[in-house]
């Protein structure tokens, strides 16, 4: 899933990509998928991209935001995005393609769920529309914005106490772009284990979080994201977990104890039972 370190990633090669270039085609829900969640009929999309330059393209949470004149395309975090050079042989399957005036193409398909929204920039109102907007208008974790004042006043407020560290960074968009991928390192490189309560936690264990969620999603960004996600031309990230599915059992390098994978919270949390003590 795309999260933060890919979000930008993304945009800055969309930008050097597909900026500037003209909109000739456009093909919605080509490959019916279930949960591909369009902004009202995908057969409206021809007519609302044709003839459109793509103005730019910004990061936004776990989300990519395309300009194209009077319109707006948001893909969500669930898409995977390639772009295709004129002549390169073109994917079978997918639920949005973009062809431009060069008989280049940018192709989005759905993985397991995703947003394909395209919406006049002015009049976008639905029950997604929360979604975007509150991603849009809080300060981007990747940014200078996202600073360490900003960062105490989420973790001290009251709401957040009895939440588990897990709760407070990954659900409910509390920092958007901040999900349970790149959520098991944050807290490995913490020490701190995604049960722990945030009323449990030390003033220096909670500085330590906010130093860890910006160092640890640079690092991601620096490396062209993480190894399990692909960027526009189909290349696997720099980055390897510490914590992941393909860490699971085996031994932790930092204190030799064993990572562990659990269920929880609607997704699975993987620690190290030695150095991720539970507070």
């Amino acid at each position: 899933m795309i999260e933060a370190p890919e979000a930008c990633c993304l945009s800055e090669q969309l930008n050097r990509t597909v900026r500037g270039k003209r909109i000739t085609n456009v093909f919605a829900q080509y490959t019916p998928h279930k949960f591909a969640w369009f902004y009202g009929n995908p057969k409206e999309y021809p007519e609302r991209l044709t003839g459109k330059t793509i103005d730019k393209i910004n990061p936004c949470g776990g989300m990519i935001e395309i300009e194209a004149g009077d319109m707006m395309l948001i893909l969500t975090d669930g898409i995977n995005l390639r772009y295709f050079t004129p002549g390169e042989k073109l994917p079978a399957r997918h639920q949005l393609l973009i062809g431009f005036e060069d008989e280049s193409c940018l192709v989005a398909s759905v993985r397991m769920y995703g947003g394909l929204w395209c919406f006049p920039k002015e009049g976008f109102n639905a029950p997604i529309a929360a979604y975007y907007e509150t991603a849009k208008n809080k300060p981007q974790v990747m940014t200078d914005e996202f600073c360490e004042s900003y960062f105490r006043k989420l973790i001290y407020a009251d709401d957040a106490q009895k939440k588990t560290t897990k709760a407070f960074l990954a659900t409910e968009q509390t920092i958007p772009g901040l999900g349970n991928g790149v959520l098991q390192d944050i807290l490995y490189n913490a020490r701190i284990h995604p049960k722990t309560r945030i009323h449990s936690l030390s003033a220096g264990q909670k500085e330590e979080l906010y130093h860890q969620i910006k160092s640890t999603l640079q690092e991601m960004y620096n490396l062209g994201g993480r190894s399990t996600e692909t960027d526009l031309f189909g290349k696997s990230g720099g980055y390897i977990p510490h914590l992941s599915k393909n860490t699971a059992g085996t031994i932790c390098p930092r204190c030799e104890d064993m990572i562990k994978k659990e269920n929880y919270l609607g997704g699975s949390i993987y620690y190290c039972s030695g150095c991720q003590p539970i507070q």
